[in-house]
């Protein structure tokens, strides 16, 4: 399939987009939930056409991208103090900060116990979890990452390098090399939830594009992924 990539200017804004060329009669539009614009063009189609036809329809397209942009990662404004909650696999649990022999981090029995050796700390407090939401990150994700492959093992898919670094608006990549980046971030959201990313970057694996035959395999290994993304999009608002 023929893939075509550019860019419109509509205002102040750019609007980036991927053109994909079949035997259909009629241009189609489509936004979608991670911020992709894609046409659907019939084959001969010059390029100058489809920008014709977004910047007709770019209020439209810069409508939804808006809509879909107040689901990017975010987490409410902390503190860092006893008695606010921390979100970790999609659960809350009671911060509580308290003086002790060794700066540690512990989960037990619903409650986050940070201990610092010095006075409370709000910085140190934040640090500490940060370090700790990042080694358990570390854990969890490569066992959702095995899981996640069993689904993929047909297409002899083997296991990619996965990387955990901080993203500001995204949940996970796939580099051109086949590197995974998943956001420590992604940590606190519920354990599908996760799969659901994981999986929809491992299908990149076969297509790199956000085309017709991407979101066919994607609902072929994980049928429900609409329904985990929608949670997704709830869960970590």
């Amino acid at each position: 399939m023929t893939i075509l990539k550019g860019t419109i200017r509509y205002g102040r804004q750019e609007i980036g987009y991927e053109a994909f060329f079949a035997q259909r009669k009629t241009m189609e539009i489509a936004v979608h939930p991670d911020g992709s614009v894609v046409v659907k063009a019939p084959l001969g189609t010059p390029k100058e056409a489809i920008e014709e036809r977004l910047c007709k329809r770019a209020r439209w397209v810069i409508k939804q991208l808006d809509f879909f942009r107040q689901f990017a990662p975010k987490t409410p404004p902390r503190q860092y103090v006893s008695g606010e909650t921390h979100l970790y696999l999609g659960r809350r649990y009671r911060l509580k900060v308290h003086q002790g022999e060794k700066e540690s981090v512990k989960l037990t029995r619903g409650i986050l116990y940070v201990t610092l050796v010095s006075a409370d700390s709000p910085e140190k407090v934040k640090r500490l979890l940060s370090d700790w939401y990042r080694a358990r990150a570390e854990e969890k994700f490569k066992e959702s990452v095995t899981r996640c492959l069993a689904n993929l093992r047909k297409l002899g898919y083997s296991e990619p390098e996965l990387k955990i670094r901080h993203m500001k608006t995204r949940w996970g990549s796939l580099s051109p090399r086949g590197t995974l980046t998943l956001n420590p971030d992604l940590i606190k959201a519920p354990r599908d939830c996760i799969e659901y990313v994981i999986t929809h970057e491992l299908c990149h694996l076969k297509y790199k594009h956000h085309g017709p035959e991407f979101y066919q395999l994607l609902e072929r290994v994980m049928p429900d992924w609409q329904k985990r993304k929608h949670k997704l999009e709830l869960a970590l608002i």
